[in-house]
């Protein structure tokens, strides 16, 4: 149940992310659970030392944990966007 819990919640910060980014029509559903559920993990190691609380990777759904996971998958589409575009947006 909880695998199918970060799936979900993975899919939707991954959605939500790639909204704010402007990549969300380059984007399918898979990708977006993908940029979700990677940018938890890089939120695991760069954005919860620094802000308290942990990804929804660990099982937690609070909503530090949300805006942390959300944080890291806007910093994993931003390093994307800055290496296939040249630029951050």
């Amino acid at each position: 149940m909880t695998l199918l819990l970060i799936l979900l919640v993975g899919g939707i910060i991954g959605w939500l992310a790639s909204i704010l980014m402007r990549t969300d029509a380059q984007q399918g559903i898979f990708l977006n659970i993908v940029v979700g559920i990677v940018g938890a993990v890089i939120a695991g190691f760069i954005v919860t030392p620094l802000i308290g609380g942990a990804p929804i990777t660990s099982g937690s759904f609070d909503i530090l944990s949300l805006f942390a996971s959300f944080l890291g998958a806007v910093v994993l589409l931003a390093i994307v966007n800055l290496f296939r575009r040249g630029s951050v947006r």
